[in-house]
């Protein structure tokens, strides 16, 4: 499912216009974004949790050379599911 398909199913589930759930989802999007950016995260119980996981610096290869080289220390988004929703997708 993309974006397009994302906005239209929810525009159905909600009686939504298309441009109203096109809104509502990119508030949804920023907001989270903004908190993450912030260092914050943002629970949904029953849905998951969307947080911030900082990555040491480390020493890697190149994959075509096998040239070592140093990948340096970054924070990535990550998801971890609720209980709710892993239960609903293994029923």
């Amino acid at each position: 499912m993309n974006k397009t398909e994302l906005v239209a199913a929810i525009s159905e589930k909600t009686e939504l216009s298309k441009k109203d759930s096109e809104s509502a989802l990119k508030a949804f999007v920023d907001v989270v974004s903004e908190q993450l950016q912030n260092g914050e995260k943002v629970q949904l119980v029953g849905f998951g949790t969307f947080e911030v996981s900082k990555r040491d610096a480390r020493e890697g290869r190149n994959p075509l050379t096998g040239k070592k080289m140093n990948i340096p220390a970054c924070s990535v988004p990550k998801f971890k599911a609720g209980k709710a929703l892993k239960d609903q997708v293994n029923a």
